[in-house]
């Protein structure tokens, strides 16, 4: 049996960033990285392997990010909770003082008729399979994509940069609409529709037909549409397997149940990334928000905490998301202004377009749109959303961080910028200023109003 302070299953983003946060924060003596492949892909650089990158062998996170880690190839197939050791499929035992569990999720196959065809993808982190669906798609001419989200939109993109026929079959009312308000997917959806792939919204698949591999994918509307190779990007569930077996309690999104510090219901064994249950910073309620940034921020939690518990704390998953589409970019941090009057906040927003450089003249200048949402009666900000240049990226971080301090319009009106003309939009129309500057002149204007009508009725009682 093999000795060791820490093991570590599964070594994708989650499970570096773990062992390089408990080597800096303890100096344990061994670290054991146990995970299945011997390559690891970078996660949100999977859709670009197929045209812009042109090689999964592009995407690959160097073993050097491990440190003085151990990285074992296999598969931890038990866990025993009593002895404190796991076993693997080659045959090792090894045991541990702390495990953590970075297990991943496995994309969801939804159960469409002719979903087993040959050349019918899902987007696994696997180079073999996605040299495969890289293999096909050099062979094919037109291609399906079965969801609109970010993974979606981005392999719909980049199969685009490989001069093929591409559509995109959407179920909900826009692309992006669970990440992002109305007004910004149109304008995401118009720019893909711009470089010639075919967009269909509210549209759901009934079957993938054809001989032995996929021909063609037949909707509910009555359309057919070609498809020499079918993308199921719907989505991603947790592995939890492992954990289930060894007693370990799972929630109600069906990833592991965590405390806020990334603890199991055992104190030995924590579990981060996408096998993780996630909690929202706005209502404390169970999410299933899946995203190598959420697993890194979890494991650099979990890896503080691991032998002196209650180090860091884990306020909930704010969200933050970012892409490039058709040569726009869009981020996002918190809620969409959908999402929080679902959640019964009362809203103000404000709103600024400017180009990202000045003048406006500068080589590359783009026009960027910012959009913050404000919690009335808190004045805080609850989300925001950004669209333009490639600038919204960063845009989107400011906008995470805002929210985590819990940040006011007046705050953010106030902030402390630096700007160049290379490099930002001129400080007279800073977009995150400015947005929170229209959202303040809402929020006075609403104040007005209360005190006067409150006025009134102390005057007339």
């Amino acid at each position: 049996m093999k000795k060791t302070d820490v093991v570590i299953v599964g070594g994708s983003a989650a499970g570096i960033e773990a062992a390089i946060t408990v080597q800096k924060q303890y100096k344990p003596d061994r670290i054991i990285v146990v995970r299945k492949e011997e390559k690891a892909l970078v996660p949100c650089g999977i859709p670009y392997i197929m045209g812009t990158l042109g090689s999964a062998e592009k995407n690959v996170m160097p073993k050097a990010l491990l440190g003085d880690a151990e990285l074992i190839v296999d598969e931890v197939t038990s866990i025993d909770r009593e002895v404190k050791s796991v076993a693997t499929a080659g045959g090792e035992t090894i045991s541990y003082d702390k495990l953590i569990l970075a297990t991943g999720s496995r994309p969801i196959v939804p159960p469409i008729p002719g979903a087993d065809l040959k050349n019918v993808f899902t987007i696994r982190k696997e180079i073999d399979y996605l040299q495969q669906l890289q293999d096909a798609l050099k062979q094919a001419k037109d291609v399906v994509i079965v969801g609109g989200g970010f993974i979606g939109a981005e392999f719909a993109d980049e199969c685009r940069k490989m001069g093929l026929n591409v559509t995109i079959v959407e179920l909900l009312e826009h692309c992006l609409i669970l990440n992002c308000d109305e007004d910004f997917c149109i304008r995401i959806e118009d720019k893909i529709r711009e470089t010639g792939v075919q967009v269909n919204t509210t549209c759901r698949v009934k079957s993938i037909v054809g001989d032995k591999k996929t021909e063609y994918i037949e909707c509910d509307k009555g359309i057919r549409f070609n498809a020499d190779v079918v993308i199921l990007a719907v989505g991603a569930a947790p592995n939890t397997e492992l954990a289930r077996d060894a007693g370990l309690e799972i929630g109600k999104m069906k990833g592991i149940w965590v405390d806020q510090y990334m603890m199991t219901n055992d104190p030995n064994i924590f579990a981060i990334g996408d096998c993780a249950e996630k909690f929202c910073f706005f209502t404390g309620k169970p999410i299933a928000t899946r995203l190598a940034s959420v697993a890194t921020r979890e494991a650099r939690i979990a890896g503080a905490n691991l032998f002196q518990p209650r180090r860091r704390r884990n306020q909930g998953t704010i969200g933050v998301f970012g892409t490039m589409i058709a040569g726009t970019a869009i981020g996002v941090a918190g809620l969409t202004e959908r999402a929080a009057k679902d959640f019964g906040f009362d809203l103000v927003t404000g709103e600024a377009i400017a180009v990202d450089k000045h003048p406006g003249a500068m080589p590359g200048a783009t026009e960027l749109r910012v959009k913050l949402i404000f919690d009335q009666n808190s004045r805080k900000i609850i989300g925001g959303e950004a669209c333009g240049g490639a600038t919204a990226g960063e845009i989107a971080n400011i906008m995470a961080q805002a929210i985590a301090s819990g940040m006011t319009a007046n705050d953010i009106a106030t902030a402390h910028v630096g700007t160049h003309p290379a490099l930002t939009a001129s400080p007279l129309v800073y977009q995150i200023v400015k947005a929170a500057e229209a959202a303040v002149a809402k929020l006075y204007y609403i104040e007005e109003r209360v005190n006067a009508i409150l006025s009134h009725k102390s005057w007339t009682s």
